[in-house]
């Protein structure tokens, strides 16, 4: 298996293709079905393969410009603002002039060499010039010299091992995300559109078990600022949830931390938390939700819900959070759920304040943001149906995280020959 290598500038092994746009003056240019991919299209992509970007071309805006149409299992590479996204055409598509493709002559597997670009992206930057993002054109990307496996089954072998961590962390993801969305669900239809409420009241069948419908009122009553179920109360956030609680850290301890750089702007749990002495930031423990108060970082989504410490450990962040905790009987994962609706978002983001480009959701604006809190039976049941979707999601998120290390570990070792097939097996096996 593990063969002669050898190293060879990428001009060698491919034929450089750039990209074009055309006028974005004729209409007529775009909106038809020719793919067409810009920089923005790879910014987050979780997969190696790519179909389309965000807008398609017409046979008439392709014939305009420069792009050309890329055969499949091209790789294209971002060299422009900026340099280093990486992604696999997994059909005909043409690119804007962000981007040099690598269209691979026989006997290079272009999975192996997505993962070699990946994993030097430094080495890429270094042959870059120009204006502060850089750019790195196609004689200087000729010239960049690639060390791979002679041998076409070996490259594929080592990219399949990367693709399997990669599609299983992937696989993970919409997991996680899909039962958040379910929970989110539940949430929106319990309480913010109070559907069984409404189904009764209309005398339509809720589609819920008897012994859940028959929790829910069966008419709706007045309230500021609008109608809630009977019997339920209207109330400002804080007498439902605690904001900012005191969580006790003392200077310089050491403890679990999250940048805001890598608050989730999607799914619940953030992909890294690091060890750093406390200085001075919000505190938080399990079951606290954390919210982005600053823009962009607001409008962006970035929202956390903390299952990642351990039992009774206190872990930190941005001065820049709020955080929130329901109380009982409200879950926990409550707090979350109304974190990412709209109706709360959109409260926040009209209640910030500050000088333009910085501002912030004052914590005390929240007490004028009303809630509509149901009884005990309600809020209770709601918690057992949801704390298993949060707790499965939380598995997969953490399985990820092993499988990233593992990942990241292997990737340049793998791509740069020192580790062989026969060490990766055993490293894998001895991981599972």
């Amino acid at each position: 298996m593990a063969g002669e290598w050898s190293e060879l500038p990428v001009g060698d092994i491919a034929d450089i293709v750039g990209g074009s746009t055309p006028s974005t003056a004729d209409a007529a240019n775009f909106g038809g079905d020719v793919p067409w991919l810009t920089p923005k299209d790879l910014s987050g992509l979780h997969t190696r393969y790519i179909r389309r970007g965000e807008r398609n071309l017409t046979p008439q805006g392709l014939a305009s410009c420069s792009a050309q149409l890329l055969p499949p299992n091209s790789v294209m590479l971002s060299t422009r603002a900026p340099i280093g996204y990486v992604a696999i055409a997994a059909n005909p598509i043409a690119t804007n002039q962000g981007f040099r493709s690598l269209v691979l002559k026989p006997g290079y597997d272009p999975e192996f060499i997505y993962y070699w670009l990946t994993a030097n992206v430094g080495e890429l930057k270094r042959h870059g010039s120009g204006s502060t993002f850089g750019e790195l054109s196609g004689s200087s990307l000729k010239k960049i010299r690639i060390r791979l496996p002679s041998d076409l089954y070996e490259q594929r072998a080592i990219a399949h091992i990367l693709g399997a961590l990669d599609d299983k962390i992937e696989l993970n993801r919409r997991i996680s995300e899909t039962l958040e969305q379910i929970a989110r669900a539940l949430f929106k239809s319990w309480f913010v559109g109070f559907d069984p409420v409404r189904a009764k009241a209309e005398g339509r069948d809720p589609g819920l078990p008897s012994e859940i419908a028959d929790l829910f009122p069966d008419s709706l009553e007045e309230s500021e600022p609008r109608e809630i179920p009977k019997g339920w109360r209207a109330a400002p956030l804080p007498d439902a949830i605690d904001v900012n609680p005191a969580r006790v850290l003392r200077k310089g301890d050491v403890a679990p931390y999250l940048d805001m750089a890598n608050m989730p702007t999607r799914g619940h749990s953030p992909d890294i938390v690091i060890q750093r002495e406390f200085g001075s930031g919000m505190r938080f423990i399990n079951g606290d939700t954390l919210v982005a108060r600053i823009t962009p970082c607001l409008e962006n989504g970035k929202t956390a819900y903390v299952d990642f410490l351990e039992d009774g450990q206190v872990g930190w962040g941005s001065t820049e959070y709020i955080v929130l905790r329901p109380k009982p009987p409200l879950p926990t994962e409550f707090a979350y759920c109304l974190a990412r609706s709209p109706e709360l978002r959109d409260f926040a983001i009209q209640s910030m304040t500050g000088s333009s480009g910085r501002q912030r959701v004052p914590a005390e604006s929240l007490s004028h943001f009303v809630v509509a809190l149901p009884p005990s039976s309600i809020a209770e049941l709601f918690g057992r149906l949801i704390k298993p979707l949060f707790a499965t999601a939380s598995v997969a998120t953490m399985e990820s995280r092993t499988l990233v290390v593992l990942r990241d570990a292997l990737l340049p070792k793998l791509i740069s020959g020192e580790l062989r097939m026969p060490d990766v097996e055993r490293i894998v096996h001895r991981a599972d």
